[in-house]
């Protein structure tokens, strides 16, 4: 799939304004007249500048490339399913993790994914279980990043 550069260049320029409106809430430092919010506007800015070029080149090449081109894969329905069932996981991950818990939903996510996308069923559980144990290691324990327990809090390590 592949869209118009001026699609682009608006998603840009509209995380840019975002950004920039939200770097306005810093707080100003008493007596300079720059402060913790001039880094992240020079590059909102900069992201503004180039989200600009981006629809200007975009809306010169309108004629000879439309605004969005459909690949061979996305005719063919085991791959646009793999696509929605990505993306439903994606989605099942934001609403059900805090209440489930980081391990076991990256375990079903996992094995669901690795099962659609042909491994059998034992070796998909192998593979998602010891990869589910490193990521949650590497994340609660090196990095410091408190994942959710969800269901598993009493037995929590």
């Amino acid at each position: 799939m592949r869209f118009n550069d001026s699609v682009f260049g608006l998603i840009l320029i509209a995380f840019a304004i975002a950004e920039i409106a939200y770097t306005r809430t810093f707080p100003r430092l008493h007596g300079q007249d720059y402060g913790p919010d001039l880094f992240p506007i020079m590059i909102g800015a900069g992201l503004l500048l180039f989200g600009g070029i981006l629809i200007i080149r975009g809306w010169t090449q309108r004629a000879t490339q439309p605004m969005l081109v459909v690949g061979d894969w996305a005719h063919d329905r085991k791959n646009v399913a793999n696509v929605v069932i990505l993306l439903g996981s994606i989605v099942f991950y934001i609403v059900f993790s805090t209440w489930l818990g980081f391990i076991p939903t990256a375990l079903l996510i996992q094995s669901v994914l690795l099962v659609r996308l042909g491994s059998g069923l034992i070796t998909s559980v192998i593979i998602a279980t010891i990869s589910t144990m490193v990521i949650h290691t590497l994340f609660a324990k090196l990095l410091l990043v408190p994942l959710p327990w969800g269901l598993l809090l009493p037995v929590a390590w």
